[in-house]
């Protein structure tokens, strides 16, 4: 599952800087999860859990969401990404690779698909908090 690679990804990120930092016991971490990317939270949550219990890792995880705001190139209007609007296939093509929702999603504005995403894409790693 996508939602496992993705947490797999923060706790290692989370370690790694932890170490480059000289942080020796990790007490809390923040991770944004981009809306275009869709990550499912419950899943994603499940395998934080996991995988930390696996490598007997004990913080707190703070998860928040992040709006995804595009921006029409051609125009200049500013607009949210509303998954609503899609189908299945659309939403689950975005998913994986969130770069094909140029295919997918026109500006309202003047219908140009040549837009920027200005947040709300990925997973990142907030910050690390730790003795």
């Amino acid at each position: 599952m996508h939602e496992w690679a993705l947490a797999e990804a923060v706790i290692l990120s989370a370690k790694t800087f932890s170490k480059k930092n000289g942080i020796n016991k990790i007490r809390e971490i923040g991770i944004s999860l981009g809306e275009l990317q869709q990550v499912d939270g419950e899943v994603f949550n499940f395998a934080l859990k996991e995988i930390m219990n696996t490598e007997n890792l004990d913080f707190k995880v703070v998860v928040r969401k992040k709006k995804a705001v595009l921006r029409c190139k051609k125009c200049g209007r500013e607009w949210n990404y509303d998954p609503e609007s899609m189908d299945e296939m659309e939403k689950e093509s975005i998913h994986f690779v969130p770069e094909v929702a140029h295919n997918y999603i026109k500006c309202p504005g003047c219908g140009s698909p040549d837009f920027k995403i200005k947040e709300g894409r990925g997973v990142w790693l907030d910050y690390v908090r730790g003795d």
